[in-house]
């Protein structure tokens, strides 16, 4: 059978490539994830999935997600080899004899939380369905249950996150191999289950691009059209950003906040889309479709900062909010203002530690301790 190395390479530099997937590991680790990516090619071979896309495939593509969390070297290795129990009865032993007891314990866990598929998968399109006569709190509530059911399915809180980069593969596939029935399908399992436990997670990251990819399948035209939207105004946008940024940074120069790094922050169409059903507004009524991040070193700089904002620009009234002295519930922390400009536009501004952002995007990848044998603790 042809090497990996040569089936990777074959697309692209294989090389450049584990370099991406071993990103912070040790060499001995990255030597053990590369024993991993090679067994799974040999394993695998041609086999597909349900969705249409090859099996080896959707392996990298959760591996490279679990890498860009940081993740430790078994969370890898459990995303390269997460289909071989379906390949062989005795994968797991074999997995624990190869690659050690964590890597198995985790592919397990995978494949327990894979067998709930049909069950979640109904319950979501009898949801769907029954969402003209039963109470919308209710409906909520109900998918609630499920999501605390599949949280006290595993005993590693790492199993959920190999499942989100699984199911955000899943959507980056069909991007490039529409299938509107399976995928909308997907996408709206997506919405009502794996991105609120994103959010619960506080795994911003793929919380973004799990809803993003989920309304651009279930809402095209619309999705279309606020990207449009976007598109149109991207260079006065970018101007106006960078004019902001210098601005900032200067101020906050002078007030001796030197360590403090301000730029653009990128635009969700899945989140301008439901602050504008939500508030009943236009496109051009949605402050964060200029937005601005600034992450500073300690937590007083945070209120320094705030104070240089809105010195300069003239805060919209009850659009602040101090996630930092009152926490959300996945313990996100930031102070978010927005301001209003000279010419009228508005501005919306993130402002939080280094720390504080690391948590923001990663989430629970970004402190948990990982110990053989260790349970959930979240």
């Amino acid at each position: 059978m042809v090497s990996v190395v040569h089936s990777v390479a074959a697309q692209g530099d294989f090389d450049q490539f584990f370099t991406t997937l071993s990103v912070g590991l040790q060499p001995p680790d990255a030597q053990r994830l590369r024993s991993a990516v090679e067994f799974a090619w040999e394993t695998y071979g041609e086999a597909m999935l349900g969705s249409g896309e090859r099996i080896w495939s959707h392996a990298l593509g959760m591996a490279v997600i679990i890498a860009g969390l940081r993740m430790d070297v078994e969370s890898r290795m459990a995303a390269v080899l997460f289909a071989i129990p379906s390949h062989d009865e005795h994968a797991i032993s074999k997995i624990e004899e190869k690659f050690g007891k964590p890597a198995a314990h985790l592919v397990n866990g995978i494949s327990r939380l894979n067998r709930l598929r049909p069950i979640t998968k109904g319950f979501v399109a009898a949801n769907l369905e029954a969402s003209e006569v039963v109470n919308p709190v209710e409906m909520k509530a109900q998918v609630e249950v499920l999501r605390k059911m599949l949280l006290a399915m595993v005993e590693d809180i790492r199993v959920v996150l190999l499942r989100l980069a699984s199911r955000t593969q899943t959507l980056r596939y069909y991007a490039g191999h529409p299938d509107d029935l399976l995928r909308a399908e997907v996408a709206r399992e997506t919405l009502e289950l794996y991105s609120p436990l994103a959010n619960r997670l506080g795994v911003w990251e793929l919380k973004w691009e799990l809803e993003d990819l989920s309304f651009r399948y279930l809402h095209p035209e619309t999705y279309k059209k606020i990207a449009g939207m976007l598109d149109e105004k991207r260079s006065e946008r970018e101007a106006f950003i960078a004019d902001a940024v210098r601005r900032v940074r200067g101020e906050q120069v002078a007030a001796g906040v030197e360590a403090a790094e301000v730029y653009g922050r990128p635009k969700h169409i899945y989140s301008i889309w439901n602050k504008m059903r939500k508030k009943g507004v236009e496109f051009s009524e949605v402050y964060d479709v200029r937005a601005l991040r600034i992450i500073v070193d300690d937590l007083k700089d945070c209120y320094t900062a705030l104070g240089i904002v809105h010195n300069i620009w003239s805060p919209i009234s009850k659009e602040f909010d101090d996630y930092i002295s009152n926490p959300k519930g996945n313990h996100y922390r930031s102070l978010h203002t927005a301001v209003r400009c000279p010419d009228g536009r508005s501005l919306e501004i993130q402002i939080r530690t280094e720390e504080m952002h690391k948590h923001a995007e990663l989430g629970v990848a970004a402190h948990w301790r990982y110990k053989e044998g260790s349970k959930r603790t979240t």
